[in-house]
């Protein structure tokens, strides 16, 4: 990839858009389930979805400073270029950057305290500083194969549960059955990303799963995990949302990605990352439309 033109753009590069998706959905799963129970509010869904936005834009940038700083990006990188380590960025700005996404996720954050009451706080001050922890302070939750888990709760069952309760007020099965699907979607993109970069992350010292027990691993936990999501999905179809068979109308997209995560290597896994963030949106948005009908 050619340089950007100016560090507005290095900086959109470095947010990685196209990661959004994870923060979107759990959103539109959480207020789709409200809808459902007519309890939907559109002032704290937008409030959520935008707080949400951010956090995952802070995680991001994030990653790119303390993953540029403990040496995980490198010039052997497979994944796409990263501002840091391109150097089209002073780590101090990424940095700073990430920290000011997280400040301004905080403040949106108090209008649904306002709204929601004091559990909100507890839940939000815990999304941020898990965000901040995925690859920074002493104690990186990426660097000890702790990344599964932050990304099955924070943007599953925390999600989706959040999002849910600020308009609603409680919570319930249900929610803990969606947010599971949300949360294997997104480890299913997380372990992608792993097995690509598997050499990298070792030499690096970033224990992840993958790094832990193999790139055969992660690839049948990417199986595993849209297996829990279709599994899921056909139990809450009997259950309650009939119509939440749509999801299954992204199946072939869930196959082409699998064959092409057991079959590519390396750089070309950049491909398959991408199959699976169009999969998770289809099929988080499919899910949601099923809860709402």
């Amino acid at each position: 990839m050619t340089k950007p033109k100016n560090s507005l753009w290095a900086l959109l590069w470095a947010s990685r858009p196209r990661t959004l998706v994870a923060a979107a959905v759990p959103v539109a799963v959480g207020s789709a389930l409200a809808w459902k129970d007519a309890c939907f509010r559109a002032d704290t869904m937008l409030v959520a979805l935008l707080g949400a936005l951010l956090i995952q834009v802070g995680t991001n940038l994030t990653n790119d400073y303390f993953d540029w700083r403990r040496g995980a990006d490198n010039a052997s990188r497979l994944g796409p270029p990263r501002a840091t380590q391109q150097g089209w960025l002073p780590p101090k700005v990424v940095l700073g950057a990430a920290l000011t996404c997280f400040a301004l996720a905080l403040v949106l954050g108090l209008y649904l305290v306002w709204v929601a009451g004091w559990p909100i706080l507890w839940v939000g001050l815990l999304s941020l500083l898990a965000g901040y922890i995925y690859t920074g302070g002493p104690f990186p939750l990426a660097y000890h194969g702790l990344g599964d888990v932050f990304v099955f709760v924070f943007f599953g069952l925390v999600a989706v549960g959040g999002s849910y309760f600020v308009q609603s007020f409680h919570l319930s099965a249900d929610v803990l059955w969606l947010g599971s699907i949300v949360g294997a979607l997104g480890v299913a993109l997380l372990a992608v990303n792993n097995v690509r970069d598997f050499a990298t992350d070792a030499q690096a010292n970033k224990r992840t799963l993958v790094v832990r027990w193999g790139e055969a691993f992660g690839r049948w936990q990417y199986v595993f995990m849209l297996a829990w999501g279709y599994g899921v999905s056909l139990k809450l179809c009997f259950e309650r949302f009939p119509w939440v068979w749509l999801v299954f109308l992204s199946l072939p997209f869930a196959v082409r990605s699998t064959l092409g995560l057991f079959s590519l290597r390396g750089r070309a896994l950049n491909a398959v990352l991408g199959h699976t963030a169009f999969l998770m949106a289809g099929f988080g948005f499919l899910l949601a439309i099923g809860v709402v009908l």
